[in-house]
């Protein structure tokens, strides 16, 4: 072979590796649903959805497609933006992610999250080692899975809360200088905020709340990086410290609480500071034996969610998953559809989480949206635990669940 003939194919080699790697996925239409284009807007019949590349290219009714596109036909469902879950935990089966077979971790995530139609979740505690791992194999895309944000945890000095293992060694801060110390560790780590544990509940002795001077330290390092701080509140004290300290959302409801509500007080300064509060009302299912008691904390959780959504506060949806054991969200949503229109339960789900997060590019459908998507098999204004009802979820234009078990 002479020198000019192992050029060419040199060339011809080099110029299909190009090609292989330039070449976008095929363009994806859902069609025939009925569609939310927000919690707000009014829904379009026999709608069509083009997605190209990662990104939705237009909103209409039934018209032309491309003929290279996969076409989805939608009939009798349902389409909205891509769920957030703003508080789960990837605790339990979530060690050595590196070396776990990419399979179980699909089939693990599509029990925890994706078959819910998760598309962004906030991790807020675990090993950070694992998740970043998990997060890594994710981004690279290697694995089916939503984006996951990530929270650094701080407890205070000997708030070692009793449902914790007791060998669990947790970062507990004595001092705002070793609070600060902390959340510089976390950031330098590239995670992308903090949550405190301004409570902790420690059985039949008195709860370990975290003083207010220690969650301000924390809360500056993070806010000078534009990043948000949660607070687990596990009491009142527990969670006017957190106020006062300038957290951005309280990751529980408090209805442990003997007057089961807000303070006025309380509630003026959340709407002050745009506090964001996330219910979590299945967790009280969970953590209870007795059935009476469990119901009791439900409806009271549901109260201060009604009273602080009527004054106007923003509500994020997050279930506690990955601590608690209930995957399906359907309890979740029956539960704060006590307290909330089926349109305000979805803007928890997508525009709030997408507003407050600052991802603008999320939470709507509309032309120029990173194309995370839901398709429901049934429709939420009818019934809000419809919502748990899913058929496809699809994050960036990829379908990384399908009830059919066919993913793109």
């Amino acid at each position: 072979m002479n020198l000019r003939v192992s050029l060419l194919l040199a060339l011809v080699l080099l110029l299909s590796h190009v090609r292989l790697f330039a070449a976008e996925d095929p363009d994806l239409v859902l069609q025939g649903a009925k569609l939310y284009p927000s919690p707000t807007a009014q829904s379009i019949d026999n709608a069509v959805v083009l997605i190209h590349n990662g990104r939705i290219a237009s909103v209409g009714t039934r018209g032309q497609v491309p003929k290279s596109a996969r076409v989805i036909d939608c009939t009798g469902k349902v389409i909205v933006a891509g769920f957030w879950n703003s508080h789960v935990h990837f605790e339990n089966g979530w060690h050595d992610v590196p070396h776990q077979p990419a399979e179980n971790i699909v089939a693990h995530l599509q029990e925890m999250l994706t078959r819910w139609g998760f598309t962004t979740v906030w991790d807020l505690g675990s090993v950070p080692e694992d998740t970043l791992a998990l997060r890594k194999r994710i981004e690279a895309g290697e694995i089916p899975g939503p984006q996951i944000l990530m929270a650094g945890d701080i407890f205070p000095e000997h708030g070692h809360p009793v449902y914790l293992p007791a060998e669990m060694k947790l970062p507990e801060a004595s001092s705002p200088q070793e609070a600060q110390t902390m959340a510089q560790q976390y950031m330098k780590l590239g995670l992308d905020g903090i949550k405190l544990f301004t409570g902790a509940f420690m059985g039949d002795k008195p709860v370990v709340n975290m003083d207010t001077t220690i969650v301000r330290a924390a809360v500056d390092v993070a806010h000078a990086q534009g990043k948000p701080v949660f607070a687990h509140p596990q009491n009142r004290v527990g969670m006017d410290n957190a106020l006062a300290g300038g957290v951005d959302v309280l990751a529980h409801t408090i209805p442990s609480e003997a007057a089961f509500s807000f303070t006025v007080e309380e509630v003026a300064r959340m709407k002050q500071q745009h506090t964001g509060l996330i219910p979590t009302l299945t967790l009280w299912t969970t953590v209870v034996s007795d059935p009476v008691v469990a119901d009791k904390l439900v409806q009271s959780g549901v109260e201060e969610l009604k009273q602080y959504f009527s004054d106007g506060g923003a509500i994020l949806f997050g279930t506690d998953v990955g601590f608690q054991p209930k995957y399906n969200t359907t309890e979740e949503f029956a539960f704060m559809g006590r307290a909330l229109p089926w349109r305000d339960v979805l803007a928890s789900l997508t525009t709030n989480p997408s507003t407050f997060f600052k991802q603008p590019e999320k939470g709507r459908v509309a032309v120029g949206m990173k194309a995370d998507l839901v398709v429901l098999d049934a429709d939420p204004s009818v019934d809000v635990r419809n919502l748990a009802k899913v058929a496809y979820t699809i994050k960036e234009g990829k379908i990384i669940f399908s009830a059919t078990g066919n993913p793109q």
